[in-house]
C-alpha cells in the first residue's frame, strides 16, 4: 500500500493541476471568475502540499503575480480605479499611486539627499536633486549643444529652435511656446489677478509684478550699478541708467 500510495502521488503532475490563461482569454474573464479561478488553484496547491507533492520547479508565487499584472495591466483599458484615499477621496489603478499620494497629506518625505539632507516624497525628485549637487546635465540639445537637468526642461528649450507653439488661447488663437504662458495670457480675458499684495491688497496677474510691487512698501533695490553703485527696485531701470556711463541716449 505505502509504495502505491507513493506512486500515486508521484504521478501527480505541475500539468495536471494547472489551468492557464493566454492574455486574451484572462480579459475575456469577469472579476468574479478571476476571483474564483485564483481561490481554485490556491486551494489545489495547499492540498497538493498537504500530502508532500514538491513544488520545488514551479513558483506559485510567481504564478500568482503574473495574475496581478494581468489584473494591473487590464485596468489601463477599463480604467478602474479601486485604490481611494480616505482623506480626500482621490483614486487610483494602482497601490503604490495611492502610497505616493497618501504623503501629500501626511507630508511623509522618506527619500533624503545624503549631502545637504533635503528630503523628498519619491525617489525620483531625490534623483532630480542630486543633480543639483553633482552638476550632471544628461539631456544635450542636438542643436546647440546646450544641456539640461531634466528631459521636461530640453523639449520646452527645443521650441526655440522649432518655434513651436502647441498652447494655443481659446478665445483670441494666441498661441505660446509654454503653458505657463497661456494661463498667464487668459487672465487678460478673465480679468482674474491671483497674486495679492498682504499690505496694501493690490492684486496682480503675474507673480513677479506683486514681488516688484512690494519693494514700494520694503524700498529693496536689488539691481545695483557696478559703476556708480547706484541702486534700482527693477532690472529695466538700471539697463536704461547704465547708458549714462556708456553716453547712449536712453
Amino acid at each position: 500500500m505505502g509504495e502505491l500510495g507513493s506512486h500515486d502521488m508521484n504521478a501527480v503532475t505541475y500539468d495536471d493541476v494547472h489551468v492557464g490563461f493566454t492574455w486574451e482569454e484572462w480579459t475575456l474573464l469577469d472579476r468574479s471568475q478571476k476571483n474564483l479561478y485564483k481561490d481554485v488553484m490556491l486551494e489545489t496547491y495547499r492540498n497538493l502540499t498537504t500530502i508532500g507533492y514538491s513544488w520545488e520547479d514551479h513558483n506559485i508565487e510567481e504564478h500568482c503575480q503574473s495574475s496581478r499584472r494581468h489584473e494591473r495591466h487590464e485596468r489601463i483599458h477599463t480604467g478602474e480605479k479601486p485604490y481611494e484615499c480616505n482623506q480626500c477621496g482621490k483614486a487610483f489603478a494602482h497601490h503604490s499611486a495611492l502610497q505616493m499620494h497618501t504623503r501629500i497629506h501626511t507630508g511623509e518625505k522618506p527619500y533624503e539627499c545624503n549631502q545637504c539632507g533635503k528630503a523628498f516624497a519619491r525617489q525620483s525628485h531625490l534623483h532630480l536633486h542630486k543633480r543639483t549637487h553633482t552638476g550632471e546635465k544628461p539631456y544635450e540639445c542636438h542643436h546647440c549643444g546646450k544641456a539640461f537637468l531634466h528631459h521636461g526642461n530640453l523639449q520646452i528649450h527645443k521650441r526655440t529652435h522649432t518655434g513651436e507653439k502647441p498652447y494655443d488661447c481659446k478665445q483670441c488663437g494666441k498661441a505660446f511656446a509654454l503653458h505657463s504662458a497661456l494661463q498667464m495670457h487668459e487672465r487678460t480675458h478673465t480679468g482674474e489677478k491671483p497674486y495679492e499684495c498682504d499690505q496694501c491688497g493690490k492684486t496682480f496677474t503675474q507673480h513677479g509684478n506683486l514681488q516688484m510691487h512690494k519693494r514700494t512698501h520694503t524700498g529693496e533695490k536689488p539691481y545695483e550699478c557696478n559703476q556708480c553703485g547706484k541702486a534700482f527696485k527693477r532690472s529695466r531701470s538700471l539697463r536704461n541708467h547704465g547708458k549714462i556711463h556708456t553716453a547712449e541716449k536712453p
